[in-house]
């Protein structure tokens, strides 16, 4: 009977890369998958490419290939990711360097092309794709000329490709984070394109690993104390037969997969439990069975699929004006009246300049930044507080106008109310991406797999 085994490597661009060394020294793993993309990562990929050409993907991967790739070739581990961000080539490019310098001769890259449809946008307008907004039903033409990228989310085909054609490491740009851990399992046991209730276990798959320490009790809510070791925290594997389902993690590393840890990452950004879209599969989870089968490990069952969806999502990022963020903290005693009165302050100072914005938005760090309108702001809770940070953030359509707020932050300190510490620098305007969430018919999208050697 085949068993594949999956480790889930990262969770987002920025994550460690301790786990996924340990998993592929320690365990002998068939594939390894690495997710390094969120909705707005593109957007600031595509904004690093347009100032340096030879940027715009995530360069961790990199270095975390620089440890693993000779092992993982000696043990038979292939590697996917979507680290080729906005600049797939550039990524294949980088990677094919290293795997030179480490002698991994004949190493075989595959990559994926065609989910960045920026170029293809006015074709698609004339084609009667009308763009509307996913959420809100706002018109396209709103933001056509503030456009900054236009990326499609896609599912395993392609990639399986590359696997087929023999990949030793496959890198793509926005395919679904799911996608990445459905693809092998689809090579391996080779699910028809509508066995749907297995494309659903192969989905939710992904979805257990795709948040790396999340995953294997990382960010527990249920009961973080009772996770053990966190400093090196093991990252989630799945291994799966025809007929079964599980999640584990690698041997002498910490972290925890139970009922409840396994739980928590089941539910994670799942809208409905019985209707959770991806490209490849529509997955009904409202039956779903976790059993506590052993030391971290648990069996995942009565996962079923529903076909896929017609149309696939497309993620635009635009411009979406300017914000300055800024932070004075106060102490004990009446912290929390002094944060106001500063607030007030520069309120008053906004309105003196003529200070245009879209949204001001004034929390207190330590109250209710996190928790806004359900927060307790009782007056015992307000009354001896230790300290308070006032945060304010401002938005604007216009840098300028953004910046006018920043000279009267500091003088604060000395010409407010008494106990302000002004800190982390100078406040800066920065550029905004917002997210643009729409729906287009599949055939307006091709995906082209391809396959590069290492010399």
């Amino acid at each position: 009977m085949t068993h594949v085994h999956i480790g889930g490597g990262q969770g987002f661009w920025g994550d460690s890369d301790d786990a996924a060394v340990h998993m592929v020294h320690r365990e002998d793993l068939d594939y390894l998958a690495c997710d390094y993309l969120a909705e707005l990562t593109l957007s600031i990929m595509q904004r690093q490419r347009m100032k340096n050409p030879a940027a715009g993907y995530a360069r961790d991967f990199i270095g975390l290939m620089a440890q693993i790739a000779a092992e993982a070739k000696r043990k038979g581990t292939r590697v996917l990711s979507d680290a080729g961000g906005m600049n797939i080539t550039g990524c294949v490019d980088a990677l094919a360097a290293t795997a030179g310098r480490l002698g991994l001769h004949g190493y075989c890259i595959g990559y994926v092309l065609g989910d960045d449809v920026l170029a293809a946008l006015p074709g698609m307008q004339a084609d009667g794709i009308d763009l509307a907004n996913l959420d809100d039903g706002r018109d396209f033409g709103d933001i056509a000329d503030k456009v900054v990228n236009a990326n499609v989310y896609y599912g395993h085909e392609p990639i399986v490709t590359c696997l087929e054609q023999g990949a030793d490491v496959v890198v793509t740009g926005r395919a679904t984070d799911s996608a990445l851990f459905l693809a092998p399992l689809v090579h391996s046991f080779g699910w028809a394109p509508d066995d749907w209730d297995n494309l659903a276990r192969g989905i939710m798959a992904g979805h257990l690993l795709e948040c790396g320490g999340q995953g294997a009790g990382g960010n527990f809510d249920y009961d973080w104390r009772a996770v053990p070791d966190m400093a090196n925290l093991g990252f989630p594997i799945a291994e799966l037969t025809e007929s079964s389902f599980h999640i584990t993690k690698a041997r002498d590393c910490g972290g925890l997969i139970s009922v409840q840890s396994v739980k928590e990452q089941f539910l994670y950004e799942v809208h409905d439990p019985a209707a959770y879209i991806t490209p490849d599969v529509t997955v009904d989870i409202s039956q779903a069975t976790l059993t506590q089968a052993g030391d971290n490990r648990v069996e995942v069952g009565g996962i079923k699929g529903k076909p896929r969806p017609d149309r696939l999502k497309l993620n635009i990022g635009y411009h979406a004006g300017y914000r300055v963020v800024t932070y004075l903290s106060f102490a004990w005693p009446d912290a929390y009246e002094k944060a106001q009165a500063a607030a007030e302050i520069l309120l008053q100072k906004l309105a003196k300049k003529g200070l245009k914005y879209r949204d001001c938005l004034i929390s207190y760090v330590g109250l209710n930044a996190l928790h806004l309108g359900v927060a307790d702001m009782s007056p015992e809770r307000l009354r001896d507080q230790n300290e308070v940070i006032l945060r304010l953030a401002l938005l604007t359509d216009e840098k300028a106008e953004a910046e006018k707020i920043i000279p009267e932050i500091a003088p604060l300190q000395l010409n407010g109310p008494p106990g302000a510490s002004f800190f982390g620098g100078r406040a800066k305007a920065q550029e905004v991406i917002g997210l643009w969430p729409t729906l287009i018919p599949r055939g307006a999208v091709q995906l082209t797999p391809h396959l590069q050697k290492v010399d």
